[in-house]
């Protein structure tokens, strides 16, 4: 409650900045407080109340409500409430929220994370062989794996099974090859330049070799699935021993699970058969309830059963899993989640995964544009030729890049040499990507961004937005702890009474001066 209060005293989504040049004079003198203009227009321009600063009644009422609100502000203040460790660290944490806002582009990163949102509705059903890269290759090394699946993509391309292709593959120990078969693939939980190629392709079709951070793949794409239908299940589980069943003990326990089920369909009731005969102890509880699921998060057989009840209350035949034998009840049908329920969860999958800079894409090019951005590709080839036999985390590349003093780049008119960039790779190897080239492009995106984002700190300092905005959130916050030491902490019986009191203890304090002359004027600079 109490930050929702402060929010709705002094607001902090921007409105209005006035422009705080030399024509900013005192509107108001509350004690020794001098108030500007523009610290005055700054909130009422953002008041949703209805104030209109062009009316002298509307403006007169609001003059006297922001008066009273000054001397509160004073009277906090000559308590000290501003020293305490609580004041400072709320206001340390706003501060902080405030800086991020400037520090991202909610819009850019909401248009990114819908393009995440929309590929999960699909997954994708694969085949894929891998040729593995070292875990830190260069050139050399990219190309002669490059070559042994360029050779297989021929063989492909010529008519050979895909499946004994990939089976003779991993067969042979020194293929360096893995082969697999991938029911589902979910967008998000992949390499990007996989799904990038599969939402390209249609099924049946095999991809050019695809390098990732694994290395390289050549992909078969089986199938396109709509995954937008989410199912609430409860089940009972018959748990099987964790040694392979002998064909009675597996006979006996079907036979179980089928007795459970004749149970069910003689009209017995669900929940009372799960306590008593589910081996579930997560659900057995809780009528065998699992939480929602979509296609890819359960067991196949289990998956396939459930998707096949067709009403709410259909129950399965007993369905067989690696944990034992499962008798499926449908509860519930629902759409694939609203953007906003998964909103988060996209966000921090993007932050921590390989979309970063896709989820970033807009801030960096907005304030690349505002800031003057110059790229030198003269300058960043010859680093990249570095990683022709280096790593860039290698001391050798270091060694030879902190030598170079060429900008790499410019931002609001300074360059910035390819020694600063080696320094930062050397201070902060943030990247996951595994091949040379790869690894210093995803670094040199960290570099820009890093910088572009203290530039921004730096201006922040100055802005008058950022100014106003933490000037009013630190009067806010004086504002409720002042008046919840004096008023609303009180009985309720007894606040009308305390606020009158305090009021009058205010004006004898606190002697206030309006510039009538500015007010009169206050036309004048609105326009």
């Amino acid at each position: 409650m109490k930050k929702i209060f402060v929010l709705l005293i002094i607001g902090i989504n921007f409105c209005f900045v006035y422009s705080q040049k030399n024509d900013d004079p005192i509107i108001m003198t509350v004690g020794d407080i001098e108030v500007p203009l523009s610290e005055f227009l700054f909130i009422a321009q953002k008041d949703d109340s209805g104030v209109n600063l062009l009316d002298k009644k509307s403006l007169e009422n609001y003059i006297g409500l922001f008066k009273t609100f000054k001397q509160k502000v004073a009277d906090a203040l000559s308590l000290r409430i501003q020293e305490s460790i609580q004041f400072k660290n709320e206001l340390a944490t706003y501060q902080s929220q405030l800086a991020e806002s400037y520090l991202s582009d909610y819009e850019g990163e909401k248009q990114e994370m819908l393009k995440v949102y929309e590929q999960g509705k699909f997954l994708f059903s694969l085949s894929h062989i891998l040729f593995s890269l070292p875990e830190k290759s260069l050139s050399k090394d990219t190309l002669k794996v490059f070559n042994k699946a360029n050779e297989v993509y021929r063989q492909l391309m010529s008519g050979a099974d895909f499946a004994k292709i990939g089976n003779g593959l991993l067969e042979d120990e020194h293929s360096g090859a893995v082969y697999e078969e991938q029911d589902y693939v979910f967008p998000i939980q992949t390499f990007k330049e996989i799904i990038e190629t599969v939402f390209l392709m249609s099924p049946g079709e095999i991809s050019t070799p695809v390098r990732s951070p694994l290395g390289y793949h050549i992909i078969r794409m089986n199938r396109k699935i709509t995954n937008t239908e989410r199912l609430q299940v409860a089940h009972i589980l018959l748990k099987s021993p964790e040694d392979a069943l002998n064909p009675d003990d597996e006979q006996a326990l079907l036979k179980d699970a089928n007795n459970i089920y004749e149970k069910i369909q003689a009209g017995e009731d669900f929940s009372k058969l799960v306590e008593e005969y589910s081996n579930d102890e997560n659900t057995k509880y809780n009528s065998g309830l699992l939480p929602p699921f979509g296609l890819g998060n359960m067991v196949l057989p289990f998956e396939q059963a459930a998707f096949a009840l067709e009403k709410i209350g259909d129950v399965s035949k007993p369905v067989r899993t690696r944990y034992g034998y499962h008798i499926i009840k449908l509860m519930d049908k629902s759409d694939y989640p609203s953007f906003d329920e998964i909103s988060q969860s996209i966000y921090m999958a993007m932050k921590e995964g390989d979309l970063i800079h896709e989820l970033y894409s807009v801030f960096d090019k907005k304030n690349k544009e505002k800031m003057g951005y110059i790229f030198y590709p003269e300058a960043y080839n010859e680093l990249l030729k570095l990683c022709d036999d280096y790593f860039p985390t290698d001391t050798e590349f270091y060694n030879r890049a902190i030598q170079m003093t060429k900008p790499v780049m410019q931002l609001q008119g300074q360059d910035f040499p390819q020694y600063e960039f080696a320094d930062y790779i050397r201070l902060k190897s943030t990247s996951q990507k595994t091949y040379s080239g790869d690894f210093l492009a995803d670094q040199y995106t960290f570099f820009v961004r890093e910088i572009l984002s203290k530039l921004i700190e730096m201006d922040m300092e100055n802005d008058p937005e950022f100014i106003n905005l933490m000037n009013e959130y630190h009067d806010g916050i004086l504002f409720f702890e002042v008046s919840d030491t004096r008023v609303w902490s009180k009985p309720a019986e007894e606040q009308e009474t305390m606020e009158q009191e305090w009021l009058k203890e205010l004006n004898k304090k606190y002697k206030v001066t309006v510039n009538n002359k500015v007010v009169n004027n206050i036309k004048k600079y609105l326009q």
